[in-house]
């Protein structure tokens, strides 16, 4: 699809000729002289239409007017939320029609700027989003190019730089929402190497990828006992996007890429266990991120890092109550191989040391219990980094791709202690979120660092089952932010002072073994936790 915008009066566009011409009402709707005021006036007065966002009046080959159809919709607001809705509401309700050119009328939006622009964009790339790759018959939109219009230049200038933004930030989603929906057999941990390489053709992007081989040298024993029970090879991802300054610390995202999770050999049940292809929609978020970034081109130094592999239950899998050794030298019991997201993030937290990061970020789809929390409307964020969380926080709401911070007390670590281990990778089905992201913090304590459990926001269930592409948008919106930040204000890397602090309170989950042995017993675990990996 094709996106273009232009200054067209409300005279000019009843005489621009296309096959749709969708006009966005909002509550303060002002009427002109021109024809689409005059019939937008009439529905609204005789109460066939209301400005209540995503409410639609369709016309035919209207009077007085070039275009085949109008599309008359409310706009609530005008917000970029409500326009949000709104062009979803029109652009979708196009997609059973021949329309191929289709006007996008924003003249009557009083506060129509950058987040408008940008939000419509999004909408009209989601309405039309249809994945095809392994159905390839699948009915696609007609829709060819969608031309924004604004009365006036300066009014287009006003938004152009957000509707560029949108465009971009479309690519990237629509990335993530491809890999997020490939089958498992469609997107091993080779393919979506392979998918990084190709980013690699993109200005200012530079990736390598680790194989077996070069993985057990940096000893990440951790990420490698996950893939055992596979045979599919993992890899380990890393993407460069170098913006600014090469003394500049960059910011890490980190993905996790787990491209299906059975469970292992604490097996998942069988309903919707199809759904576990999206486990690795945490590395298919850092793709789409990257794609945006070769486009806007900010000045930042970004590195992600994917810890890519399959979680299956073969003969050589690692098995409950496995010990493993972690690239931090840290030894981890093995108390549930569902819980293996964690066990590949790990190593991957501790490589990102060497890059001596401003700030690292990891995305994954962790826990059916931040499901439960949240539902699918916001992500979890965990961080003991204040500036770090209201910077994220900022960018989810800014993005339209909410996030909600999460607790990190030290008190839920308790549940982590292991007579056999440095630490469990487990602690109970209470609070499991917050544990989960205890887990992760004891990788962490040499920079500033903030965990998103995408597991409710990643995907949808049921009858529009598919990959959302969150959390690119507030990734994007965030690396945008840190961008424009004053150096003074970036955030540092933890000092020694700091990181021997954040150590000291890790080990408060450390073994501790007592004069009796405990027993452990086992929970039974509830199919409504699925997304738990």
């Amino acid at each position: 699809m094709n996106f273009e915008i232009k200054p067209l009066s409300n005279e000019r566009v009843c005489a621009e000729k296309c096959d749709a011409l969708v006009v966005l009402l909002p509550h303060n709707f002002q009427a002109g002289e021109d024809a689409v005021s005059a019939l937008a006036s009439l529905a609204l007065k005789s109460g066939d239409l209301q400005a209540k966002t995503g409410q639609l009046l369709t016309t035919y080959r209207p009077t007085d007017m070039a275009a085949t159809r109008l599309v008359l919709v409310g706009a609530g607001d005008g917000s970029a939320k409500s326009v949000r809705s709104a062009v979803n509401a029109a652009i979708s309700s196009l997609k059973g029609s021949n329309a191929k050119r289709v006007l996008l009328d924003l003249n009557f939006l009083s506060t129509a700027a950058n987040a408008q622009a940008s939000a419509a964009v999004l909408a009209c790339a989601d309405a039309c989003y249809v994945f095809t790759t392994t159905k390839p018959k699948a009915s696609v939109s007609a829709i060819e190019r969608i031309v924004f219009t604004a009365a006036t230049a300066p009014a287009v200038t006003a938004m152009k730089a957000g509707f560029e933004a949108g465009i971009a930030l479309a690519k990237g989603i629509d990335l993530a929402k491809e890999w997020g929906n490939r089958p498992a057999n469609h997107a091993t941990p080779t393919m979506l190497a392979n998918a990084a390489k190709e980013l690699g053709k993109l200005p200012g992007i530079k990736v390598e990828v680790l194989g077996p081989k070069e993985v057990a040298k940096l000893g990440m024993g951790s990420f490698m006992s996950v893939a055992k029970g596979s045979r599919e090879e993992l890899r380990f991802i890393v993407l460069h996007y170098n913006g600014a300054a090469k003394t500049a610390a960059p910011v890490v995202l980190v993905g996790k890429g787990i491209t299906f999770d059975t469970g292992g050999i604490s097996i998942k049940p069988s309903a919707d266990m199809d759904e576990m292809k999206f486990d690795m929609c945490g590395a298919a978020s850092v793709l789409g991120t990257f794609r945006t970034l070769a486009d806007l081109k900010p000045a930042i130094n970004v590195v992600g890092l994917i810890p890519a592999c399959e979680n299956m239950p073969d003969g050589n899998a690692v098995k409950p109550g496995d010990v493993v050794t972690s690239m931090s030298g840290q030894t981890i019991e093995n108390l549930n191989t569902d819980a293996e997201g964690r066990l590949v993030l790990c190593d991957a937290l501790t490589y990102a040391e060497r890059f001596k990061p401003a700030a690292v970020v990891d995305i994954a789809t962790l826990t059916g219990a931040c499901v439960v929390a949240l539902g699918g409307v916001r992500s979890g964020v965990f961080s003991a980094d204040e500036q770090l969380v209201k910077r994220l926080l900022d960018a989810g709401d800014s993005a339209l791709d909410l996030c909600w911070r999460m607790p990190l007390d030290d008190d839920y670590a308790e549940g982590l202690k292991s007579n056999f281990a440095d630490v469990a990778n487990v602690a109970g089905r209470a609070g499991g979120a917050v544990t989960a992201a205890k887990f992760l913090q004891r990788f962490t304590t040499k920079y500033p660092w903030a965990h998103l459990d995408i597991a409710g926001t990643a995907w949808k269930s049921g009858k529009v089952k598919g990959s959302t592409g969150r959390p690119v948008g507030l990734l994007v919106e965030f690396l945008l932010a840190t961008a424009a930040l004053p150096a003074q204000q970036l955030p540092k890397a933890a000092t020694k002072a700091s990181a021997k602090s954040a150590a000291n309170s890790a080990q408060t989950t450390a073994l501790k073994v007592p004069k009796a042995p405990v027993k452990r017993v086992a929970k039974p675990r509830q199919a409504s936790l699925i997304r738990s990996a």
